[in-house]
């Protein structure tokens, strides 16, 4: 392997070029080669802009002796087939969100991968924003307490054309669900991660604002968490004009609000302090402090534009080129991204049985 990681992206859609710009920010690291998707003239459009090969031959693409890792970057149901010929072509392989639409599916991934010394990662980009690792760290360490609601807020809206833009979209087959597959998975990643595994859910879905699809474009669910912590989760693409995403976590010794990626409001209280009868009633702001000599990052708002992802994505890919380098796994390796969608799909199943419980 030369000093950059030689990087080729399968898949140059809407989420294809981010890849592409997130690695043009990794000059010293990474090397995009070469670009492929089953429409030439995509692959050719996004070569032309940053001076690669491109091809519409997948085989060849993935045969090439000078690609150390590909960015599966195709439809959702087509993740896991499309990774793992890769890794069997002897690529390490990045995918994106969500690694695949069926548990099936995944667990012949992890089989895959496991039986080689490849590494594969799965995209959750968000998990390396600065207020994602704040209150992470702050859950770790106890500095909230004992962890008691969480919630995840997803508001976003997406119009009709978006839904009739590819043949894939709004199907159960490659798009693996709606608006908690698709877009939810984000946040709902990031409350599981930080709170801790889902045990139970109870949910409620529907396509509201939309037709010509067989998905959601709004789902409502309850979770208890296997620490005992209750959560929901709120994920809809007919939230008209498009509001910013929330995580908000809550435990008896503080609590705290992430607001379109940003740290919004932190509170917690030292260890042996009583607190006031009624609370504080939203003061005590510490986010600022907690912020302070950081830098906050931020970015576009990707609630009314899909398009506006980009270099989020930059920090996770240096984090799974570190990965191949050190031998180790990424942070968010295959079996850990398994388990967010393990949760989208018993929501759905409660969701198909009118709010049944269903265990996860």
């Amino acid at each position: 392997m030369t000093d950059k990681l030689r990087f080729g992206i399968l898949g140059c859609g809407v989420i294809g070029p981010q890849h592409a710009r997130a690695l043009a920010a990794l000059p010293d690291d990474a090397q995009l080669v070469a670009v492929a998707d089953a429409v030439p003239d995509r692959a050719a459009d996004l070569a032309e802009k940053y001076g690669c090969d491109h091809t519409s031959d997948i085989a060849a693409f993935l045969a090439r002796p000078d690609l150390d890792a590909v960015c599966i970057c195709t439809p959702s149901g087509m993740h896991a087939a499309h990774a793992i010929k890769a890794i069997r072509a002897g690529k390490h392989v990045v995918i994106e969100k969500p690694v695949d639409v069926t548990l099936k599916a995944i667990d012949e991934l992890i089989a895959a991968q496991r039986a080689t010394d490849l590494r594969a990662a799965v995209i959750s980009q968000h998990r390396f924003d600065l207020a994602t690792q704040i209150v992470h760290d702050a859950v770790r360490d106890g500095r909230f307490g004992k962890l008691t609601v969480g919630t995840a807020q997803i508001t976003w809206w997406r119009g009709q054309r978006y839904y009739d833009s590819g043949e894939w979209r709004g199907t159960w087959t490659l798009d693996g669900g709606g608006s908690l597959m698709n877009q939810g998975v984000h946040t709902l990643d990031l409350l599981q991660w930080i709170i801790g595994p889902v045990a139970e859910v109870c949910a409620y879905a529907g396509l509201l604002a939309h037709e010509r699809m067989e998905v959601e474009d709004a789902a409502m669910a309850i979770l208890k968490f296997e620490n005992g912590a209750l959560g929901v989760v709120e994920a809809t693409t007919a939230a008209y004009p498009g509001l910013t995403t929330r995580l908000k976590v809550h435990g008896d010794r503080g609590s705290a609000v992430i607001d379109n990626d940003e740290l919004s409001y932190y509170h917690s209280a030292p260890e042996g302090e009583a607190g006031a009868a009624y609370g504080a009633s939203g003061s005590g702001n510490q986010a600022e402090e907690v912020l302070a000599g950081r830098a906050s990052g931020g970015g576009e708002n990707a609630a009314a534009d899909p398009s506006s992802l980009g270099l989020q994505h930059a920090d996770q890919l240096r984090d799974f080129i570190a990965a191949v380098r050190e031998g180790r796994e990424p942070l968010l390796n295959v079996e850990r991204a398994r388990q967010v969608v393990a949760v989208i799909l018993a929501v759905y199943e409660s969701a198909r049985e009118g709010g049944k419980p269903v265990r996860v």
